[in-house]
């Protein structure tokens, strides 16, 4: 890109972008919807306008659009600055980076003072595959659950994602929305309802009850349905919503199933399973926990699928440790 020439939808630069960078995550859908609909959005990203999905956001809106950089730090803060004049940013950035490297700009200049700063942390977990242990996101989870005033929601696809940015609309305070790579197989269709706070529950189980969030709901959702057309008594709880948590699905799951197992493409110290034991604790839960992540080291390299297997976070995996506890 010359140095006169400015990032627009008709610039060749954009153009070159759209193509190698389709709107894979979807949020646009939902940002151009909120704003149509009298929302305040204003869009920030750090050089990522495809990458990140804003690409048919700023292709409509480019004066709704601030393309900051390769800044993460300063957008974050631009953002508060910009939600005190009563707009409501979104800020899409890679998770390693917007929750891990930001973390001290999100404490302090969003939570802190409650600003209505909503982040989309895209490529979380271990979907940056052959980047490596720098780009997976696996402890944004840990470091932005103790901020006060901030909101954690993890959407296992395009449906409910878009369900849960809409949903922001009168939502007071910071919301982390953590998504993958736009290519997580489909779970909801269109229309799909969410509220902050509250679990969807696909299946109600005695033997075990899977809580799962993100990319990992897929794969327990088809092992849930295998297992009981088997016979065995097996729930499942998209717990999308991390932050708060759904207090009440999880005592209710652990007062029926004799086992919990939490699963997250997260390390396993801080995440949703961190987050179910100490319901389960405080509330004094009979039922057996069992946390299923990464536990507690630096992810490997290589592609997201072999990841996935390596961690048993595909429906092998996930299947041979039900079936584990099954036994």
């Amino acid at each position: 890109m010359t140095k006169l020439e400015k990032l627009s939808p008709g610039s060749w630069h954009y153009q070159m972008m759209a193509e190698v960078f389709p709107d894979l995550l979807r949020p646009s859908d939902a940002l151009i919807d909120l704003y149509e609909g009298g929302s305040p959005v204003v869009a920030l990203s750090p050089d990522l306008v495809r990458s990140g999905g804003l690409g048919n956001f700023f292709q409509k809106y480019p004066e709704r659009f601030i393309n900051t950089g390769l800044s993460e730090q300063n957008t974050v803060s631009m953002a508060a600055g910009l939600a005190t004049t009563g707009a409501v940013p979104w800020v899409s950035g890679m998770s390693a980076f917007l929750a891990l490297l930001c973390n001290e700009q999100i404490r302090m200049d969003v939570a802190y003072s409650q600003q209505p700063v909503r982040f989309l942390g895209h490529h979380t977990g271990l979907s940056f595959g052959f980047y490596g242990s720098s780009h997976h996101a696996t402890e944004d989870i840990g470091v932005l659950r103790p901020l006060a005033n901030m909101t954690i929601i993890s959407p296992s696809d395009d449906a409910q994602q878009y369900a849960a940015m809409m949903a922001s609309r009168d939502h007071d305070g910071p919301i982390y929305y953590r998504t993958g790579r736009g290519r997580d197989p489909k779970i909801y269709e269109a229309g799909v309802e969410f509220t902050i706070g509250k679990a969807h529950e696909h299946f109600k189980g005695t033997d075990v009850t899977i809580i799962a969030c993100g990319m990992p709901v897929h794969p327990a959702l088809q092992v849930a349905r295998k297992l009981n057309a088997e016979g065995h008594s097996v729930g499942l709880l998209d717990m999308a919503t991390i932050k708060p948590l759904d207090v009440d699905a999880v005592l209710e799951a652990a007062g029926r199933s004799k086992t919990i197992l939490t699963i997250e493409e997260h390390n396993i110290l801080g995440g949703l399973g961190s987050a179910v034991a100490e319901v389960m604790a405080e509330n004094g839960s009979k039922a057996r926990l069992m946390r299923h992540g990464i536990k507690d080291e630096y992810s490997l390299i290589g592609p997201p699928s072999h990841l996935y297997r390596h961690y048993k976070l595909d429906k092998d995996g996930i299947e041979d440790i039900v079936r584990l506890l099954l036994s």
